[in-house]
């Protein structure tokens, strides 16, 4: 397969699945990395799958897993703090 038929195969997909934002191929591949985030996989594993050679590559797409961020608990909140003795 060429990359003008997919390309042109990946367009049909979008207008019959009704996506009116403007996407293209790599926004798969954004996509497959961002949901691997979201699953707690480690960014050199996702950095392999994708093959990049340098983390830094890959860490662009950190930004995007925010759903993760949400569930880290601050080691200060593990902390049980007691009032001082009276």
């Amino acid at each position: 397969m060429t990359p003008r038929s997919l390309n042109r195969a990946f367009h049909v997909a979008v207008r019959t699945a009704g996506i009116n934002k403007p996407v293209c191929p790599h926004t798969l591949r954004h996509g497959f990395a961002t949901h691997l985030l979201e699953q707690n996989v480690d960014v050199r594993v996702i950095q392999a799958l994708l093959g990049h050679k340098k983390l830094e590559t890959t860490s662009v797409y950190t930004h995007v897993a925010a759903k993760t961020l949400d569930g880290i608990d601050s080691p200060l909140d593990l902390l049980q703090l007691r009032p001082p003795p009276a």
